[in-house]
């Protein structure tokens, strides 16, 4: 069974209720149409109802057991407004500005509904960039406590590969902050952990990369995720979690074991902390391509509550796929 498949059934076992922010883009309603089916989540598509509905019609999808809502009829609309204002009025949120974003802008009524529990997670991204899918969620559904970035980790499954768990890693950050600077690097290797932990079930092995091992090189690039490591250590002891070291030496056993003696991460890591963003997205395309890797992700991590933001080439299955990754974070 893939990873996604074991994240779907876990899906399954306690469902959640997703919000849908591009209620009218078609390949999103055919999604709606599977999730539902395959009781992968309850889900909410937000847009004008005669839209949604023609663009149904026109793809042959049922709506049946699938909630409309148009956030310029909604009878939450003017306690949003209200929940926005008062959220944003350290930046001058007027209730008129809050009123053209919450009935005009699907992001906000849905960032909305999560922040206050009326659904449990948004997915959105099909027809928007990454940037206005999360401002919205940073505005209103902020950090969670303790982690002071949010960040995006790719699921990469190896198929064959003996690294990491059964040729599974988590990548992160592959997407969302291109420098980060130690404290940003820390969060986001405990936030990839559990990002780890509850979609995959893993025991998480954390590696902080660098091109150096254990003071193999001299250089600011690594002294940043040297201090990194120690601050991981500082605010999750638990968490298995070395640094600094090279790829080879945390993923092979025998180099491991040559370059960094006694370590309990070296040959055996399983999330993998890249120094910044572009060795993170260079390194998973390059595992993607050349080892023909699935790739799942971005996940957005570091949010109070989930959203995920989905590419604007996205399929119908990897809307369903992505739903599915939000609500199995949800249900943690």
């Amino acid at each position: 069974m893939s990873v996604i498949d074991k994240i779907k059934a876990k899906a399954k076992q306690n469902v959640k209720h997703i919000v849908l922010a591009e209620g009218s883009e078609p390949r999103t309603v055919q999604a709606a149409r599977r999730i539902v089916d395959q009781g992968i989540a309850s889900v909410t598509l937000l847009g004008a109802q005669t839209e949604i509905e023609q663009v149904a019609a026109q793809t042959g999808t049922g709506l049946t057991g699938i909630t409309l809502i148009d956030p310029k009829t909604s009878a939450k609309t003017d306690a949003y407004i209200s929940l926005l204002v008062e959220l944003r009025k350290a930046k001058g949120m007027t209730p008129e500005q809050a009123r053209e974003l919450v009935t005009g802008d699907t992001l906000y009524f849905g960032a909305l509904m999560v922040k206050t529990g009326d659904a449990d997670g948004m997915v959105a991204g099909a027809i928007n960039s990454t940037g206005n899918v999360l401002r919205p969620a940073l505005q209103i559904i902020k950090t969670a406590p303790g982690i002071s970035v949010v960040s995006g980790a790719f699921i990469m499954e190896v198929p064959g590969s003996k690294y990491g768990d059964e040729g599974v890693m988590i990548f992160g950050d592959c997407a969302v902050l291109p420098n980060p600077d130690a404290d940003q690097l820390a969060a986001i290797a405990i936030a990839s952990a559990q990002t780890g932990k509850q979609l995959t079930g893993m025991d998480p092995k954390v590696a902080m990369l660098s091109f150096s091992t254990k003071g193999s090189a001299e250089h600011e690039l690594v002294t940043k995720v040297q201090q990194a490591t120690q601050k991981v250590h500082e605010l999750a002891p638990d968490l298995i979690c070395d640094g600094e070291l090279q790829v080879d030496a945390a993923l092979v056993e025998s180099v491991g074991q040559l370059k960094s003696p006694g370590s309990p991460v070296a040959g055996h890591a399983n999330v993998l902390i890249f120094p910044d963003l572009q060795a993170g997205n260079i390194g998973y395309k390059l595992v993607q391509r050349l080892a023909g890797a699935s790739a799942l992700g971005p996940i957005v991590q570091g949010l109070a509550k989930p959203v995920n933001d989905l590419s604007r080439g996205c399929s119908v299955e990897d809307i369903v796929s992505v739903v599915a990754i939000t609500a199995v974070k949800a249900q943690a």
